[in-house]
């Protein structure tokens, strides 16, 4: 009989345990998710504003369009990524911040464009959307790392790998170029 309480109280330790892991996975995948939303959001509030920035730009520098139809075109390309394909949306954001680096250099061969308040205003908000996308992209990729090292160490990767939970993807920009922030002072 004491033998059997001893195996049942292992039994139930164990169950407990895997109920524990299980619970952790889950709420590791949700931080993750949530992680994601934010750094979605600051790239819809970026994606927003550029509109209004070509627009700006666009009374100022009408001959250039092949700049502006640049960034206008890695804008749409970047909304229209799938919501969970996190290297793709890395890509074409990365591309995004290219074409607007391109953007802001074109800028600066107009001096009326730099000392209007409008653009001014949302050069402001861009700068503060920058700081806000990397952020965001810290959590993501911090609660990304916590729940992918719950999935490979052991043995939570056995109650991960029982019940389907897989990996995340860093959000990170692979090209160095792609890395610098665009310019935005004047």
């Amino acid at each position: 009989m004491e033998n059997l309480l001893i195996v049942l109280a292992l039994v139930v330790a164990a169950v407990v345990y895997v109920i524990y892991l299980y619970n952790s996975l889950v709420r590791s995948r949700q931080l993750a998710e949530e992680g994601w939303s934010g750094i979605d959001v600051q790239l819809k509030r970026r994606a927003d504003l550029i509109p209004n920035l070509v627009n700006t730009l666009r009374g100022y520098a009408a001959h250039e369009r092949e700049t502006l139809d640049a960034v206008v075109n890695a804008r749409n390309h970047a909304l229209n990524v799938a919501g969970g394909d996190v290297a793709e949306r890395a890509a074409a954001e990365g591309a995004l911040g290219q074409a607007l680096g391109k953007l802001f250099a074109l800028a600066e061969s107009y001096p009326d464009l730099k000392a209007s308040e409008n653009f001014l205003g949302m050069q402001n908000s861009l700068e503060n959307l920058e700081s806000e996308i990397q952020m965001a992209r810290r959590y993501y990729n911090a609660a990304a790392r916590d729940l992918n090292i719950l999935i490979e160490s052991f043995p939570s990767s056995l109650v991960a790998a029982h019940f389907g939970f897989t990996k995340k993807e860093f959000f990170e920009i692979a090209d160095a170029a792609e890395r610098a922030v665009p310019e935005v002072s004047f």
